[in-house]
């Protein structure tokens, strides 16, 4: 196993592949050498019976042994050699066995006749026990034999045996023929094999040639040059769904880093601008500005006015950077009516001199954290009291999903356009409308307000239609 490690992993399938197709190959040329070979003997010893049985009953008959003697009845030698002769052939030698195992005749006389082979002891137990079809190999003088022992019976159907047949015939001609299948059958597996494992290895090394680009296009990546995509050959198979993956995971890197670089630029920007303020009130201070009692006084109310934007600017940054996960979200159970009850007030206060009106839905027992979930009414809130006209209500409440309860802001302002809805929860972004109110917005509420949902595992969406409105939408789990 540890050399298997040291390999490629191309080294590593092609050894699996071919030992798979060396075992599968010789598992099947051995069984096809199997097969044939017991066909061979099970047509040499059917051949042997079918002609000893036309022999033994003309031998009964002739004998008057055909209708079946009674038990004890013993052979006679002469009459057994003549049967054991008539069933010796140039290339089968029959003997016949008596009861005890002991020969009684044996049919050869001429040299070039077959020798007949010991009989087997447990063999000829089988054959004197009944059994009609006993088969077996032996040798004589080291060349293979075929043994078939055929109880002799007085009658087809009785149960009586009053001797053993036994006819061995050579297996040298089997052998050849079988010896020139196993030749050809090995010749073939070595050619199945040798293509077999040279094809294997050339599929293999298409197959992973993808692999390799999408290795070489990692490196790449590791040394800096992320705008890097696969060719995707074939997105069918696992390979070409994997570049298909991993062009789609540089996709979102790409956007991830665009985003990042937006947001620092974004948030460079914002903090420069107060920081540029507070550097301008300071350069008139030392100028000489403290001995004038009023413009000293005007310009650290604007300095106080920029640290107070700073500070809520640092503030939702490291909000955007706690919220990342729900490991600091704080779950409880939050009856939503009752929630909306104690929120009641403090919305109204924010939206004096506006309207604010709650529709309440069916009961809801879910679980998340009140404080965040108050902070993200809040946001939502403050951002569409900023763009609503003043006579016109801003309209909340919540209704219930399976599994999940939807919370809704709804205002009755401007709306917004395909580009700003697509952009609404981008850090910093600031759509094309003015807000009605003057107050300048940083343009992290709607971006706060989707981290703290995404914490909750809820989604965020938005809803506007020019001059009809905007309407936010949050879903969250109930469990």
């Amino acid at each position: 196993m540890k050399l298997l490690d040291r390999l490629s992993l191309k080294a590593r399938l092609c050894f699996l592949y071919a030992v798979l197709l060396i075992c599968s190959v010789v598992l099947v040329g051995f069984c096809s050498y199997w097969n044939i070979w017991q066909l061979f003997i099970n047509n040499k010893s059917t051949q042997l019976r079918a002609r000893a049985k036309p022999i033994i009953e003309h031998w009964l008959e002739d004998n008057a042994l055909s209708g079946g003697k009674p038990p004890g009845i013993e052979l006679d030698s002469e009459k057994a050699l003549e049967l054991a002769r008539d069933l010796t052939s140039k290339d089968a030698v029959a003997i016949i066995l008596g009861l005890g195992g002991e020969v009684i005749a044996n049919g050869r006389r001429l040299p070039e006749e077959p020798e007949a082979p010991a009989p087997d002891r447990q063999a000829l137990f089988r054959a004197l026990s009944g059994e009609n079809e006993v088969t077996y190999c032996s040798e004589v003088d080291g060349r293979p034999v075929l043994v078939v022992l055929i109880p002799l019976r007085p009658g087809p159907g009785s149960p009586h045996v009053i001797g053993i047949i036994q006819i061995s015939a050579t297996l040298s001609d089997l052998y050849r023929i079988l010896f020139r299948h196993g030749a050809m059958l090995f010749s073939l597996v070595s050619l199945i094999l040798v293509v077999g494992i040279l094809g294997g290895f050339y599929l293999i090394g298409v197959s992973l040639r993808d692999m390799r680009v999408l290795l070489d296009t990692c490196n790449r990546i590791s040394r800096g040059d992320f705008f890097q995509k696969v060719p995707v050959r074939n997105g069918r198979d696992e390979i070409g769904q994997l570049a298909i993956a991993f062009n789609e995971m540089i996709q979102r890197i790409e956007a991830t880093f665009a985003s990042q670089q937006r947001f620092v630029a974004n948030a460079a920007h914002e903090l420069l601008t107060p920081l540029t303020g507070l550097r301008g009130s300071l350069e008139v201070l030392l100028r000489g500005a403290q001995d004038d009692p009023q413009a000293t006084a005007r310009l650290l109310k604007g300095m106080y006015r920029e640290v107070k934007r700073l500070i809520r600017l640092c503030e939702q940054l490291l909000g955007l950077s706690m919220l990342e996960s729900s490991a600091n979200v704080h779950k409880q159970q939050v009856i939503l009516s009752e929630f909306f009850r104690d929120f009641e007030p403090q919305a109204r206060l924010l939206a004096r001199p506006r309207q604010v009106v709650i529709r309440p839905g069916p009961y809801v027992r879910m679980s998340a954290d009140p404080d965040i979930l108050r902070q993200i009414l809040l946001n939502l809130l403050s951002n569409a009291l900023r763009y609503s006209p003043v006579h016109t209500p801003v309209i909340m409440g919540w209704r219930l999903l399976p599994e999940q309860v939807e919370i809704y802001v709804s205002d009755q302002g401007e709306g917004m356009d395909a580009e700003t809805m697509s952009r609404a929860f981008e850090p910093f972004y600031q759509g094309k409308v003015q807000p009605r109110s003057g107050s300048k917005s940083i343009g992290l509420g709607l971006s706060l307000s989707k981290s703290m949902v995404e914490a909750h595992n809820g989604t965020i969406r938005v809803e506007s239609q020019r001059g009809k409105g905007t309407t936010v939408t949050f879903t969250l789990p109930i469990r």
